[in-house]
């Protein structure tokens, strides 16, 4: 008996016009079909032609994944659709806001700890502090356990953001 396909995350990056309903075609596409959506940002990328970007993380067999990609490459208003993580090295980064709250040596220690993580405090109040920190999804997972005993109160985080390394562009 064989073992089951490997489940595997894969980022994609999307080209897509920039109008009304795109988004909610693409998130379609994935819930019709039973597909999840680890991640999902999209932003204008190119005003002069109306382009945005959509970077799309999931997880599925190596057949699934095929099958996303075909599907979303069949969407009349993509324009291209790559899986960064098979066409080589790239960089994923996410942003996120974590709040934190607490008084005496929790404080302190969520202080030394954010220094070490490299987040920064974009707000303070006598018992709470706002970080920002971007990296990637592993690094902001380990800041988020790491602050949970000393008083995280709060997360707001962006979601991956993609590009391939070197002069490979879509």
């Amino acid at each position: 008996m064989s073992s089951p396909a490997p489940i595997e995350r894969h980022t994609f990056a999307v080209l897509t016009d920039n109008e009304p309903g795109v988004a909610a075609r693409i998130i379609g596409l994935f819930s019709g079909r039973g597909y999840n959506i680890e991640s999902l940002t999209v932003a204008e990328v190119d005003k002069a032609k109306a382009l945005s970007r959509f970077t799309i993380v999931t997880r599925g067999t190596p057949m699934v994944i095929e099958q996303i990609k075909a599907q979303l490459a069949r969407l009349v208003p993509i324009h291209r659709v790559h899986d960064l993580t098979t066409e080589g090295p790239h960089i994923e980064r996410e942003l996120m806001l974590l709040k934190v709250t607490g008084k005496g040596e929790k404080r302190v220690e969520a202080l030394r700890i954010a220094d070490i993580f490299r987040a920064r405090a974009v707000d303070s109040t006598t018992e709470s502090f706002v970080f920002e920190i971007t990296g990637s999804t592993e690094k902001l997972d380990a800041f988020v356990e790491i602050m949970r005993p000393l008083g995280l109160a709060e997360v707001s985080r962006t979601g991956v953001v993609a590009i391939a390394r070197g002069n490979a562009t879509i």
